[in-house]
């Protein structure tokens, strides 16, 4: 394998990697923002863990947060603002990131 080969499949690897990363974070904070959400409706803890499941699911509509933002958002109503959704939701992302990058 030439030199150019295997720098190749290191960036490939980086690449696949950083993705897999970047999944994983999106994952854990639309759980954490679903269970704050949650907590917004007055969900029990079980109706809070299985809500936080279905805005993990939300994310798998379409490509990007708006999915994610749309669901809350909706089901929320006015008890937030979408300044204070968009905060929690980049404020669990960078969150999620260092839990990840801790374990």
């Amino acid at each position: 394998m030439s030199s150019f080969d295997e720098r190749e499949d290191a960036f490939e690897k980086k690449y696949a990697h950083d993705a897999e990363m970047q999944f994983k974070a999106e994952a854990r904070r639309n759980k954490m923002l679903g269970l704050w959400a949650a907590q917004l409706m007055g969900k029990s803890p079980e109706e809070a863990k299985a809500y936080a499941t279905e805005v993990v699911k939300a994310d798998f509509q379409e490509a990007g947060d708006e999915d994610v933002y749309r669901k809350i958002a909706g089901d929320l109503g006015d008890a937030a603002s979408e300044a204070e959704i968009r905060a929690k939701m980049a404020e669990y992302l960078l969150e999620a990131k260092a839990q990840i990058l801790a374990e």
